[in-house]
């Protein structure tokens, strides 16, 4: 089937007010706990990661719910609808931590507020992202539709990424209200856009047919090998990128020595990463879709050498950054859309190679390793702060604790783009010429069937 204005308008919203929810947690719950609350980065960064242990299990098991899911509203809405009403509220709970608290009280509670948050996300971002196989064909329907929801997921990302900084200070007495009023906000606003979502989208009706084991849609996964490459490429460029946004607040708060400027570096990067984005389909034009991968992640690698090189210097100038920012986000717009569409593709092919679909459980694993890039990029950088005796209680930094910072902000992201270069260009193999070829040889194989 293919996907109409109203569908296509549905997901977008739904795009914009999930990544909203994910960026304001991804970006700033780091900063909250430490800088706000007081709370050890190492420990921040440590529980983190062990919620991400526990959502390996959790992740695909939801896959699988949403797999066996069969109702008037389809397999896909229903988990959308529950999962964001829960989830907003998770969402104005952690950050909206009682004041009384502290010690360990208040570690529990930072605990919990986390792992809850990420159980319920779950809930929705599984199925969201998995009505894509689901509900278009493969080819430019597909591609369409992802780079719509990639767009408008940046462009979600990209509010608290732009205004909290801002608004934190001037919201409430101080930053710890700030951030309680700012995540209501988020909230609200998240509800609405997923009732649109819910609205809006018409799910296909569910064929009729044997419900398959938890043993077989594992089964389909694992044997799915381009899916597990994708995968990896995904935790491996994400938490590139994620620690540089971790770190960013820091970095322009005790090094640039203006915080207000993180707002510009998210604005201007935003930009280039939605206008990367949508051009999508005008690059497919000319050069296929590992040539533009490789394109984009090298360009964000140049990004990053830029903005090493302005920080080693002392330059400060606005337009400056702002170009580093929009250098680095351009190559990451354009990955983030690709690899959407890479996970869709191994869809077809794991149904061609297993005989099993499983968008949800495929799915399932975007969203798992997607957190947990995020959990490794507040682990090294939880851990990072606290090892290159950064102070939050100090408003200057010694010459070494911001050499550390900025190492810790280039040098191991520069990595990650590197090594994913390579490992694309050599593992995956699912070129626009094989993905047609697939489609045909499941198309044949349905004719046969009936």
């Amino acid at each position: 089937m293919s996907t109409n204005v109203k569908q296509k308008l549905g997901f977008g919203l739904g795009a914009v007010g999930k990544d909203m929810v994910y960026a304001l947690v991804s970006g700033f719950i780091l900063y909250y706990y430490n800088d706000v609350l007081g709370i050890s980065g190492t420990f921040t960064g440590i529980m983190m990661m062990a919620a991400r242990v526990f959502d390996a299990f959790n992740d695909p098991l939801m896959g699988v719910v949403v797999e066996k899911t069969n109702t008037r509203m389809g397999k896909f809405r229903p988990w959308i609808l529950t999962g964001t009403l829960i989830n907003a509220l998770i969402l104005y709970g952690m950050f909206a931590m009682p004041a009384s608290l502290s010690g360990t009280p208040m570690l529990i509670y930072a605990t919990c507020a986390y792992v809850l948050w990420g159980v319920s996300y779950t809930l929705m971002d599984i199925p969201f992202w998995s009505m894509i196989p689901a509900i278009t064909k493969a080819g430019r329907d597909r591609e369409n539709l992802s780079v719509i929801g990639r767009t408008c997921a940046a462009v979600g990302y990209a509010v608290p990424t732009v205004l909290t900084m801002l608004l934190v200070v001037r919201l409430g007495g101080n930053e710890r209200e700030g951030f309680s009023i700012f995540a209501a906000y988020i909230a609200v606003f998240f509800v609405v856009a997923e009732l649109l979502c819910v609205f809006l989208i018409q799910e296909k009706k569910a064929e009729h047919s044997k419900s398959p084991s938890v043993r077989d849609m594992f089964s389909a996964l694992i044997h799915n090998d381009q899916a597990m490459v994708v995968v990896v490429g995904i935790i491996v460029f994400n938490a590139s990128l994620y620690l540089t946004t971790q770190l960013a607040v820091y970095f322009f708060k005790y090094d640039i020595g203006n915080s207000d400027l993180f707002s510009l570096f998210g604005t201007v990067g935003g930009v280039g990463q939605i206008l990367s984005m949508a051009s999508l389909p005008i690059l497919r034009r000319r050069w296929g879709s590992k040539q533009i991968l490789t394109g984009a992640l090298s360009i964000t690698i140049l990004g990053y050498l830029l903005l090493f090189a302005l920080s080693m210097a002392g330059i400060h100038s606005v337009p400056a950054l702002a170009a580093s920012a929009f250098i680095i986000y351009i190559g990451f717009g354009l990955a983030t859309v690709l690899t959407t569409v890479f996970l869709a593709d191994t869809v077809d092919y794991g149904e061609l190679k297993t005989g099993r679909r499983s968008e949800s459980v495929i799915f399932s694993m975007q969203t798992f390793v997607v957190k947990l890039a995020s959990a490794i990029s507040v682990l090294i950088a939880g851990v990072g702060i606290d090892m290159i005796g950064l102070n939050e209680e100090l408003p200057v930094q010694s010459a070494q604790t911001l050499m550390g910072l900025r190492l810790l902000m280039v040098a191991l992201p520069v990595a990650g783009l590197v090594f994913s270069i390579v490992y694309f260009i050599r593992k995956y193999r699912l070129t626009e010429e094989e993905n047609a070829r697939i489609a045909q040889a499941l198309r044949e194989r349905k004719g046969n069937e009936i």
